[in-house]
């Protein structure tokens, strides 16, 4: 028998089901997995704030993509941790709704901000006598802005769009809430339901193929030069893994919704649908704390007090 629309104001999670055996080996493991998330991203964004010589464009983007990071993590983690110490694994239906935003918004904000990165590359290497005149401080604020505003917005009217759906099911086969199964749950699927995420991803998708082209043309640019080479390993070859990890995290995690078995272990397809709240969060700061020079001399400096020559 389908329930009435207004009868759903909760969902149930049935991925936290499957957790009841080693639920405190668990807790424990993600509530460490989170502290390390907050200690390395808030030690690159607090750097970069009290460091005045790190207020340069790949360092600002840099921040943004930290706290984009803690902002993403904050829409799972600590639901997912009560959800371990509780017996109920439920969420309303607004809360539903709310962490689907987040964890979308956050997902696609990272595109945004990783594209940024990469044309701040591809200008300081290919253009560098024009770098100063075109990454100036109002600009970089105006690309801040729009790599916040444009997922919040897309992401909101998707959300709107969502909410509006007459729902047949409160059963969400995963351990967090997002559009797509939320929207699997209508009993019919308007237009809108199809032709927003449609656009959502063929508009972040332009994001990654114009990333794909600023570096075809940075190499090509480098082979020329052992000043550019050098230039490239030092500070695109960081940005370069971080795009890798986001995308195959994320695609990881979209193609098994969509096509990977229900037979697999339900630990196992928990792993999967989290990996990128876990892998990119944690290796992209790192990536950049250790492989870019100014950014590990100033935080071996301020956090143990070691001088080093910059």
């Amino acid at each position: 028998m389908k329930e009435n629309f207004s009868a759903i104001t909760m969902f149930t999670l049935s991925g936290v089901s499957g957790t009841t055996n080693y639920r405190v080996t668990l807790f424990v493991l993600t509530f460490l997995c989170y502290c390390v998330i907050w200690l390395v991203n808030m030690t690159i964004i607090v750097v970069t704030i009290v460091d005045k010589n790190l207020h340069q464009p790949m360092y600002i983007f840099l921040c943004n993509l930290c706290i984009n990071g803690l902002y993403g993590t904050a829409g799972f983690y600590p639901k997912f941790l009560k959800d371990l110490l509780s017996t109920a694994n439920i969420i309303s239906y607004t809360g539903c709704l709310l962490q689907g935003f987040v964890l979308h918004s956050s997902a696609c904000a990272d595109f945004s901000i990783l594209a940024l990165m990469a044309y701040d590359r591809y200008v300081a290497i290919c253009r560098p006598l024009a770098y100063q005149s075109v990454m100036t401080k109002q600009r970089i604020c105006v690309f801040v802005f729009f790599a916040w505003i444009i997922p919040f917005y897309l992401l909101f009217m998707s959300t709107v769009t969502t909410s509006m759906s007459r729902l047949c099911g409160s059963h969400i086969p995963k351990i967090y809430c997002i559009n797509y199964l939320v929207g699997k749950l209508a009993c019919s699927a308007p237009i809108a339901m199809i032709v927003m995420p449609a656009f959502n991803y063929t508009f972040y998708f332009c994001h990654v193929l114009f990333v794909v082209w600023s570096y075809i043309y940075l190499i090509k640019t480098c082979l020329k030069s052992q000043e550019n080479r050098s230039k490239f390993m030092q500070t695109c070859m960081p940005h370069l893994f971080c795009l890798i990890i986001v995308v195959v995290s994320l695609l990881f995690d979209l193609l098994y919704m969509r096509y990977g078995s229900k037979e697999l272990p339900q630990s196992l397809r928990n792993f999967m649908s989290i990996e990128f709240l876990v892998i990119p969060p944690i290796i992209n700061p790192l990536i950049y704390g250790f492989k870019l020079t100014q950014m590990r001399n100033r935080v071996q400096q301020i956090l143990f007090g070691k001088r080093v020559n910059t």
